[in-house]
C-alpha cells in the first residue's frame, strides 16, 4: 500500500507534514534519551526509534501494541499478512477485526464470536473499476451466551490464524486459514452456537451431522459423537458436554456432505511452506504441509482448497471439488498437503552490452545523474532515498561497459556514503528496531513504514538492490563484519526465512499461500489487504537473488528464488489476468493496478492515469524485470489496453512504458524512443541513460525467451528473429560453465558476463569464491540450437538403444528404482503445437551406437490427464551425433489428446507418428540423445510416469534406431 499522492519528494512534503500532524498525540514523548547503538558490523541500527518520530499506531495517533493472548506475548507478530487487523487494532471503537479474506472463506471478528461467509458473485463499481467478492455473513460462530470485550490473537502458522474470544465466564477460539474449507472451534462454558444471518434450510440432519444451506450456501456443522444439533429459528446450537469441540465446512454442493464430514475431527493444527531450488534442473519445487490432529478417531489429513497459480503447477492429484474466489477457481486437494513445481527464469545484474547506442552521447546522460549537484533530489526518507539509490546502482554497470572507470567509482561512492549514512546507527538518518513489533524501521520513514507499517518490502528493495551492485564491484565493503550485515538485516525485516529468529516474524511481507506480498501493515480496509506495486515488491526479491549471489550467501539467493519465481506467476495470474481466469467476466479491465482480500482495482492509490495504473506494477526496470516476458503476448494486451484508456499513445512515465514495451516489441520501443527521447522527463527513479541501454539493447538482443532455463538464476535467454542470445553473469573468482534446458552450454569467465556475443569482466574488486556447478539436468526447454562452448565434463560413455526417463531429467539404460511422477505444465489455453512450451527434458550424453539400417525412432510415454478436458502432450525426440552441441537430427511427433479419465495412457511415437523431422541421422559418437515432452494444448498440467521398476511396468521409455 502506498499514498504516493504526489510524484516527486519535495512535492509531497505537504502530504508527509500532513500525515505527521494526523499522527501528532503519538509523538509526544516518543523515542528514548536512553536509546542505544546495537552495532552490526561497521555500522548498526538503534533499539529506540527518534524522538519525536512514531510507531505502530491507531487511526487516531495512539500508539497500540500487538493484540495477542498471554501465551504469544513477546512474539513476532504477523503484520502485513492477511489476517493482521486481528493482530492491530487500526481503529480505537474496533477490538475485533475488520473483513478477512481467507478463500474459499471470508471472516469478521465480533463480540458474539466469528461471521463465516462464502461470497461467491463479485460486485462490480459504477465505474468498471473495481471488482469485488465482499464478506457478507451467512453465519457467526461461537458459544451460547458470548459477549466478548475483544478478540486477540492465540497462534498462527504459515497461511492459518487462531483469533480467541473470552468475556469471563465463556471462550472460543477458531482456527482459519487460506485454502482451509473448515473453521476449527473451541468452545467452553456454554453449548456450541451457530446464529445463521436468516432462517437456514436443513437438508441432512444427521444429530451431530448437520447440513444447511444459508445465502445460497451449503454449510456442514459437526459436532461430537454423541451430541445433537438444535434449530431454533436462526439459532443453531449443540450441547458439547464434556468435549469442547467443533467444526464447520463450507460444502460445494449438499451432495459433499458425506466427503467433509469424513475430515471435519481432523483440525489443522499447523501449516509449513518449504521450497528446493534445483539449479540443475532450473526449477523451483514448494511443499506445503498441514498438521493435523484427531478430536475424535483416527482420521488423518484434511481437504485443501489450491489456488490457481497452485493448482497449475502441480502433479498431486485432485479432486473434483472447487470453490469461488477472487483469484478464480480454487481446486480441492485429499490429503496432509500438496508441492508444485515452477520453472526457474534468471534474473541479470544489468544487460550485457550490445546496443547500437552513441556510446558517447550515453556516457553523457550518465554524467547527467552522477555530476547533478545532489543525485539524491533531496530525498531524505526511505522510499525516494531508495529510489535515488536504485537510479544510481543501474548506471554503475553500464559506465562500467563503456570503460569510464571514473564516472562508475563516483557513483559507487555515492551509492556507499548513501548506504553507511543510513547504516551507521546513530543521528538521523537511522534504522530503529521496535522490540514490541519486531520490526526495523527507517526515520526518516513515509507512507506509513512507521505509523501503519506499510510497504518496508517496497523501501527496502532499493537499499538491497544498491548494496548487490557495490557487492559485485567492492565484496570487501559487503563481507558481514563491513556493511553487509545491516543489508541482510534489511531482507530479514522485509522476508525472514529463519524460524528460529525471533526478532522477526516469518515472511512479512509475502504470503506463502496466496503467492504475493501484501503492502499494509494492520490491514484495516473493508476489502481486506492489498498490495499496488507488485513490481516493487519483485524488485525486493530480485535484490535478494543478486546480493545472495554476489556475497556467497546461497540460503538468501534461494529465499530469493522462491519469493521471485513464485510471486512472478502469481501476479500473472492476478494482477494480469493473462489466462483469463481471475477477473469476472463482466469486469472491464484486462489488468489491475492492485489486489485486494475480495477483488482488485484499476487505480493506484494517487492517480486515475491510465499510463501509473499500468506502470506501477513494472517500475523499477531493471534486469529483475524480465518475468514480464514469460507472457509476451499479455504484456503485448496490457500496454495495448493502457493505450486505448490513454488517447492512443503513452504520456505519463513513457520511459517505463517503452522500456516494458521492449519486453514483447523491442523494434516498437526502439521506434517510439527514438521518436520521442528528447522530450519527456524520466520517471523519477529512471535515467535518460538507463533507458536508452535497455532499449537499445533488447532491440539488438530481441525479447526474453522464457521457455528456456539455465542452472545459474543469474542468466537469461533472448530470442530476435528465431536466433538466440545466452546470458549469464558470473559473480565467482573462478570461470564456470552454464548449461542452458535447449541444450546450449556457455564457459563464463570469472567476475564477468558472458554471452555467445562475447565476455565482459566486472571492474572493482568484487568476487566470491565458487560453489560446487550443478550436475547437469536438463529443465524447461524449445528447439535445440548449437552450442560453440560444450560442457568440459565427460559423463561415461553410455551404450544401449533403449532409455528410460527418470525424475530429474536423467535418460538410463536401466529401468528405475520406483514410480513417480513429473508434472507436465499446462499450455495455458495457448496453442503450442510443434513448439515446446516449458517442456520436460530428460537426456543421456556420450552415447556410441551404430546407425541401423531402415529404424526408426520410438517412445512410450504414460501420462495421465486427471480429469482435465482438452489437453495434449507432445514429444520430440534430438540427436548430438558427435557431442559438440549442436543436434544434428530433430524430430518432433503429433500431439496425444489425453482423455479425462484418471489412469496411465500410453502415447507411442509409433502410433502418433512423425509431425516434422530436420536434419539426418547418422552414427552416434560420444552424443547425446534428449526427449522434450511439453503441453502442446489445454488449460491444465498433465502427469508423467518416470523410474518405475521392471517389475512396476509401464516405464516410460525411448527407443532409438542404433546398435
Amino acid at each position: 500500500m502506498k499514498h504516493r499522492a504526489l510524484r516527486s519528494p519535495a512535492a509531497a512534503v505537504t502530504a508527509l507534514a500532513l500525515a505527521a500532524a494526523a499522527a501528532l498525540t503519538a509523538t509526544v514523548g516518543a523515542g528514548s534519551a536512553s536509546a542505544a547503538t546495537v552495532p552490526v558490523g561497521l555500522g548498526g541500527y538503534t533499539d529506540s526509534r527518534p524522538a519525536g518520530t512514531v510507531g505502530p499506531t491507531n487511526s487516531d495517533g495512539a500508539p497500540v501494541t500487538p493484540k495477542v493472548t498471554a501465551r504469544m506475548a513477546g512474539q513476532a507478530a504477523p503484520t502485513n499478512d492477511w489476517w493482521s487487523s486481528l493482530i492491530y487494532q487500526r481503529y480505537a471503537g474496533n477490538p475485533y477485526s475488520e473483513n478477512l479474506y481467507a478463500h474459499p472463506f471470508t471472516f469478521k471478528a465480533q463480540a458474539a464470536g466469528l461471521e463465516v461467509g462464502y461470497p461467491t458473485t463479485p460486485t462490480i463499481t459504477g465505474d468498471g473499476r473495481q471488482y469485488d467478492y465482499t464478506h457478507t455473513r451467512d453465519l457467526t460462530l461461537g458459544v451460547a451466551g458470548l459477549n466478548s470485550p475483544d478478540t486477540k490473537v492465540d497462534g498462527w502458522s504459515d497461511w492459518t490464524v487462531t483469533p480467541y474470544w473470552s468475556d469471563g465466564a465463556h471462550t472460543f477460539s477458531a482456527t482459519v486459514g487460506h485454502g482451509l474449507p473448515y473453521v476449527y472451534a473451541h468452545a467452553t462454558g456454554g453449548a456450541a452456537q451457530v446464529t445463521a444471518a436468516g432462517t437456514p434450510t436443513v437438508f441432512a440432519n444427521q444429530g451431530n451431522v448437520l447440513g444447511i444451506t444459508v445465502g445460497g450456501h451449503n454449510y456442514g456443522l459437526f459436532a461430537p459423537t454423541g451430541t445433537s444439533w438444535t434449530v431454533n429459528g436462526t439459532t443453531i446450537s449443540a450441547a458439547l458436554g464434556a468435549k469442547d469441540y467443533y467444526s464447520v465446512a463450507v460444502l460445494p454442493s449438499q451432495g459433499d456432505l458425506a466427503t467433509y464430514r469424513t475430515y471435519a475431527y481432523s483440525f489443522v493444527t499447523d501449516t509449513k511452506v518449504s521450497w528446493n531450488y534445483q539449479a540443475a534442473a532450473g526449477a523451483l519445487s514448494t511443499t506445503y504441509t498441514a498438521t493435523t490432529v484427531a478430536q475424535e478417531g483416527t482420521q488423518t489429513g484434511t481437504l485443501l482448497a489450491l489456488y490457481p497459480h497452485q493448482w497449475t503447477a502441480t502433479s498431486d492429484a485432485l479432486t473434483g471439488l472447487t470453490y469461488t474466489s477472487p483469484r478464480g477457481q480454487m481446486k480441492v486437494r485429499q490429503g496432509n498437503g500438496f508441492t508444485t513445481s515452477q520453472s526457474v527464469n534468471g534474473v541479470l545484474p544489468s544487460l550485457p552490452d550490445l546496443g547500437g547506442y552513441d556510446r558517447t552521447a550515453l556516457d553523457a546522460q550518465i554524467h547527467q545523474v552522477a555530476d547533478a549537484s545532489d543525485p539524491f533530489n533531496a530525498a531524505s526518507d526511505t522510499y525516494w532515498t531508495g529510489k535515488a539509490l536504485g537510479r544510481l546502482a543501474q548506471l554503475v554497470p553500464v559506465a562500467d561497459q563503456l570503460g569510464d572507470t571514473a564516472v562508475r567509482d563516483k557513483m559507487l561512492g555515492q551509492i556507499k556514503a548513501k548506504l553507511q549514512t543510513w547504516f551507521k546507527g546513530t543521528g538521523s538518518p537511522v534504522f530503529a528496531y521496535d522490540n514490541t513489533w519486531k520490526t526495523l524501521t527507517g526515520y526518516p520513514a513515509s507512507y506509513g513504514t512507521d505509523a501503519e507499517l506499510n510497504d518496508h518490502h517496497f523501501h527496502y528493495g532499493y537499499y538491497i538492490q544498491a548494496a548487490a551492485t557495490v557487492a559485485r564491484y567492492d565484496s570487501a565493503w559487503a563481507a558481514d563484519s563491513a556493511w553487509g550485515g545491516m543489508v541482510k538485516l534489511l531482507a530479514k525485516d522485509g522476508a525472514n526465512a529463519d524460524r528460529t529468529d525471533s526478532r522477526f516474524p516469518l515472511l512479512r511481507n509475502f504470503d506463502p499461500y496466496a503467492g504475493h506480498g501484501w503492502a499494509s501493515g494492520h490491514a484495516g480496509f473493508a476489502a481486506g489487504n492489498n498490495e499496488e506495486s507488485s513490481s516493487e515488491s519483485l524488485n525486493f526479491s530480485s535484490a535478494l537473488v543478486l546480493y545472495g549471489s554476489a556475497t556467497g550467501d546461497t540460503a538468501l539467493r534461494d529465499l530469493g528464488i522462491y519469493l521471485y519465481t513464485t510471486e512472478a506467476n502469481a501476479v500473472q495470474q492476478y494482477w494480469f489476468d493473462a489466462d483469463h481466469r481471475a477477473f469476472p467476466a463482466n469486469f472491464q479491465h484486462g489488468t489491475v493496478g492492485m489486489v485486494w482480500g475480495s477483488g482488485a482495482a484499476y487505480s493506484t492509490w494517487w492517480t486515475a492515469s491510465p499510463g501509473m495504473i499500468h506502470g506501477i506494477n513494472f517500475l523499477p526496470v531493471t534486469s529483475g524485470s524480465l518475468y514480464l516476458a514469460r507472457r509476451k503476448d499479455d504484456l503485448a494486451a496490457n500496454l495495448a489496453e493502457l493505450k486505448a484508456n490513454n488517447g492512443g499513445a503513452f504520456t505519463d512515465w513513457r520511459d517505463l512504458l517503452w522500456e516494458a514495451e521492449a519486453l514483447t516489441d523491442p523494434a516498437a520501443a526502439k521506434a517510439d524512443w527514438d521518436a520521442g527521447n528528447a522530450g519527456y522527463t524520466p520517471e523519477e527513479g529512471e535515467s535518460k541513460a538507463h533507458t536508452n541501454h535497455w532499449i537499445n539493447n533488447l532491440a539488438a538482443l530481441g525479447a526474453p525467451d522464457t521457455t528456456v532455463t539455465a542452472d545459474s538464476p543469474t542468466a537469461a535467454v533472448f530470442s530476435k528473429s528465431g536466433t538466440r542470445t545466452h546470458v549469464a553473469h558470473n559473480y565467482t573468482t573462478a570461470a564456470r560453465t552454464v548449461r542452458f534446458s535447449d541444450g546450449y552450454t556457455l564457459t563464463v569467465p570469472a567476475r564477468s558476463t558472458a554471452s555467445e556475443r562475447g565476455s565482459f569482466p566486472d571492474g572493482g574488486t568484487g568476487g566470491v569464491s565458487p560453489s560446487p556447478t550443478p550436475s547437469p539436468s536438463a529443465s524447461a526447454s524449445t528447439s535445440p540450437s548449437p552450442s560453440p562452448s560444450p560442457s568440459t565434463s565427460t559423463p561415461p560413455q553410455s551404450t544401449g538403444n533403449t532409455f528410460y526417463l527418470q525424475s530429474g531429467g536423467a535418460l538410463t539404460t536401466a529401468y528405475g528404482t520406483g514410480a513417480g511422477v513429473d508434472t507436465v505444465p499446462s499450455a495455458g489455453g495457448t496453442n503450442h503445437d510443434g513448439a515446446p512450451y516449458q517442456a520436460k527434458v530428460y537426456e543421456i550424453r556420450n552415447v556410441t551406437g551404430t546407425l541401423r539400417a531402415g529404424g526408426s525412432t520410438d517412445f512410450d510415454l504414460y501420462l495421465d490427464a486427471g480429469a482435465s478436458v482438452g489437453l495434449g502432450q507432445q514429444a520430440r525426440i534430438s540427436y548430438d551425433l558427435s557431442g559438440d552441441g549442436t543436434f544434428d537430427r530433430v524430430e518432433t511427433y503429433r500431439y496425444f489428446a489425453t482423455d479425462p479419465v484418471t489412469g496411465w495412457e500410453k502415447y507411442t511415437g509409433a502410433a502418433a507418428g512423425l509431425q516434422s523431422a530436420t536434419g539426418a541421422l547418422g552414427n552416434l559418437s560420444n552424443g547425446t540423445v534428449r526427449i522434450e515432452v511439453w503441453s502442446a494444448i489445454g488449460n491444465a498440467a498433465a502427469q508423467l510416469r518416470v523410474g518405475a521398476t521392471q517389475a512396476q511396468a509401464s516405464a516410460s521409455v525411448v527407443r532409438i534406431p542404433f546398435n
